[in-house]
């Protein structure tokens, strides 16, 4: 297309004129089952009534109502209702507009109220594009490259089973936690340690859950040198994961809790929520945005928030993540194309590997992502370091019926492509 940067990577060379439910429709009319959801953005479907009438409501009364000048009457609204969903003791929260951003805002809390520099992060990562994210990340070399130096401080420890192909087990989890302790020791000491920030789900690294042992053993370290516990569940929260926010299937609570993506149904709005102890420690005045807590995003939260409870989408969540993740399972007995299925409520995973050796197929990954575009009106996406993870994240309002279309679409497609 003219005039349009051509930084943007192309999924599809669709273009799409509306959407509704777990739906988009192209210029000429055409459906495709988008089980994308913008990518895991739009939890509530697209363009959903209540939503969409929510943000039109606001926008009559103010677009910006910039929050350093005064607050705005549903501000106060939407904290009270996060404080209600949100694991206990995450009280009070910051506004911004990305992950990314969100991220970056976790990282100064953390550098403000510890005192300290440093950062762990963990292998397979994704925590946005900004230069100080950007130095978080670790899925892929193409997020960072031609972009050095970034921002130092930065240091990376082990993810339970990654990169090895299927997954986590006791003994990767012990490993990980024993070169947890030995970064400890050897390259940022406690003292200098303000943050360990970890997705539950690795994300762009190919939707790998962290087994709960693992979370425990982070939240046991922060505990005892004053480290910060972060979670990014910038992708996994809301719902996503068949509970409201990941980390509570592993029963940790989190000291900053970074939140994007489904917050707000696709309207761009995101934030931090940490308790009051440590967000008062933030030096007033160095952290802000023009456009954090935008009315509209406001609207469209509390919309979101809304649906979510009163539709049941998390119950459905867990529901129809069992049902495609069984359904895949079914699938992989018969095809030694596909490896492991990696799934947590509706982010599910499926390795596409070579069926002599078992090595990542990025390729055989592609033509099936393909033939369920152009055949099936299917859209989905990758993910993970080599590109042969086919991760699975529709709308949290997917049906059981839209999930059996899922299914016999990625059978076929694997079939044809054999």
């Amino acid at each position: 297309m003219a005039h349009l940067a051509p930084v943007w990577s192309k999924l599809t060379p669709l273009t799409v004129v509306r959407g509704e439910g777990a739906y988009v429709f192209d210029s000429e009319g055409v459906r495709y089952l988008d089980a994308t959801s913008g990518i895991a953005v739009t939890s509530t479907g697209h363009s959903h009534p209540r939503v969409a009438q929510a943000i039109a409501d606001q926008a009559q009364l103010f677009i910006h109502a910039q929050v350093n000048i005064y607050t705005h009457h549903r501000l106060q609204e939407l904290a009270d209702r996060l404080e209600n969903v949100t694991p206990e003791g995450i009280d009070t929260f910051f506004f911004s507009n990305s992950g990314a951003e969100a991220t970056e805002a976790a990282v100064k809390l953390a550098r403000q109220y510890t005192k300290r520099t440093n950062v762990i992060v963990f292998q397979g990562s994704f925590h946005g594009r900004t230069a100080q994210a950007m130095a978080m990340t670790t899925s892929r070399t193409g997020y960072r490259a031609g972009y050095q130096p970034l921002p130092a401080g930065v240091f990376v420890s082990l993810f339970p089973g990654f990169p090895r192909v299927g997954g986590a087990d006791g003994t990767s989890v012990t490993q990980a936690i024993d070169y947890l302790d030995y970064l400890l020791a050897a390259q940022t000491a406690p003292g200098e340690t303000a943050a360990m920030v970890i997705e539950p789900v690795l994300g762009e690294g190919g939707y790998l859950p962290a087994p709960a042992e693992f979370l425990e053993a982070i939240r046991e370290r922060c505990t005892r040198y004053g480290i910060l516990f972060v979670a990014d569940e910038v992708q996994t929260g809301f719902g996503r994961t068949g509970r409201m926010f990941a980390v509570e299937h592993a029963g940790v609570t989190p000291d900053i809790l970074v939140m994007a993506k489904g917050i707000a149904s696709g309207f761009p709005f995101s934030g931090i929520g940490s308790s009051y102890d440590i967000m008062k420690e933030w030096t007033v005045g160095s952290h802000g945005g023009t456009y954090g807590a935008n009315p509209i995003g406001v609207a469209a939260a509390i919309a979101t928030l809304d649906v979510i409870e009163e539709e049941g989408l998390v119950a459905n969540a867990a529901q129809r993540g069992a049902q495609l993740s069984e359904g895949l399972r079914q699938i992989a007995e018969s095809r030694k194309e596909i490896g492991k299925i990696r799934s947590l409520g509706l982010m599910v995973g499926v390795e596409i590997v070579d069926p002599v050796t078992g090595a990542p197929d990025p390729g055989r990954t592609a033509a099936i992502l393909k033939e369920l575009f152009t055949t099936h009106h299917i859209i989905a996406m990758n993910a993970g370091t080599f590109g042969n993870i086919i991760r699975w994240m529709p709308p949290l309002i997917v049906s059981q019926e839209q999930i059996d279309t899922i299914l016999s679409g990625f059978r076929a497609s694997v079939e044809a492509t054999a």
